[in-house]
């Protein structure tokens, strides 16, 4: 009898616990009604890629009910293994949207057309996938973004105002293969070319202060003349500044950037730094979100959105 007693206990707690585990996967997929959206950023030691996620996080507080966020990032720029692992992941997720600010602009073509392959809407914010790849690999994938060229030759143009024709500059490139670096160089070259200074050195810091600092060091010796240092975003700015300034020539070379961290604000006041560009990151982020939800929603073709850029100098600040 009490074994026939303990058989119908274990039988009613067995039949309690696949309730509750139905109930609880009925919960969740209720939950999952909301399109779920990922975002993918790049390195998130770097300030610029802070202040978006901030802006994703603070969009996502007001529109809890609309969509759900996961948010990730690698820890460097140059961790492209590291970001298409984190695709393949949201694919395994079956999240229904990707927004991502590739490491590479080439690289993670490949695995962003797995994830439309497997029904993700995908939409590439800050720097560019390669068109050549996308054609290649017969893939549509809107780009909601600046016009880093443009954002680029803005500051160019406003250093070449206080420079003189055949003055020494140097350009500090970000990562070779990524299209907004590439695109900052170009509209560096275009203002200056155009101002007739005298370009003598580009390489590359990779997006960092601590590969910035050293390349700056060696040319302030190389180029002891050296006017100007031209930096594709406001890390290596950062890392140009401690170089320059270790040499004792922070009256002698000018520095721009790109991005208006607040690091770089507070030295645009000191007068350390020239000027920069803003690209608005905490709304770069929301702008990409804001579009895949558009798409889940309504479908059509997906074709880029450019967004703004505005250079920033110590007047604007005040």
């Amino acid at each position: 009898m009490r074994k026939h007693k303990k058989a119908i206990s274990i039988s009613i707690l067995i039949l309690c616990t696949v309730i509750i585990s139905i109930l609880a996967v009925g919960c969740k997929q209720r939950k999952s009604d909301k399109p779920r959206v990922a975002l993918i950023m790049k390195s998130l030691a770097n300030e610029f890629f802070k202040t978006m996620e901030e802006g994703a996080r603070s969009h996502h507080k007001e529109h809890e009910d609309e969509y759900e966020l996961k948010v990730v990032g690698i820890k460097d720029e140059q961790d492209v293994g590291k970001q298409v692992d984190y695709v393949e992941l949201m694919i395994a997720e079956r999240v229904d949207a990707i927004v991502i600010a590739p490491a590479d602009s080439k690289a993670l073509v490949p695995v962003c057309k797995r994830a439309m392959d497997a029904g993700i809407i995908v939409v590439n914010i800050d720097n560019k996938f390669d068109s050549a790849v996308l054609e290649d690999k017969g893939v549509k994938i809107p780009f909601v973004g600046p016009d880093n060229r443009k954002g680029a030759r803005l500051a160019g143009e406003y250093l070449a105002g206080k420079l003189k024709s055949g003055d020494k500059v140097a350009i500090i490139e970000g990562v070779p293969n990524a299209f907004n670096g590439i695109q900052r160089k170009l509209g560096f070259e275009d203002a200056m070319k155009a101002g007739q200074m005298d370009i003598v050195s580009s390489q590359s810091g990779y997006w960092e202060t601590s590969k910035a600092e050293p390349i700056v060091s060696a040319l302030t010796t190389e180029y002891p003349d050296l006017k100007a240092v031209l930096c594709a975003n406001d890390s290596m700015a950062l890392g140009a500044i401690a170089a320059i300034r270790a040499a004792g020539k922070s009256d002698d070379i000018l520095v721009i950037g790109f991005d208006n961290i607040t690091a770089v604000q507070r030295l645009l006041k000191e007068g350390k730094i020239l000027c920069t560009v803003d690209q608005h990151g905490d709304k770069l982020a929301l702008y990409g979100i804001e579009y895949a939800i558009e798409m889940l929603k309504g479908g059509g073709t997906p074709s880029d959105r450019e967004t703004p850029v505005d250079l920033i100098t110590v007047e604007s600040l005040k």
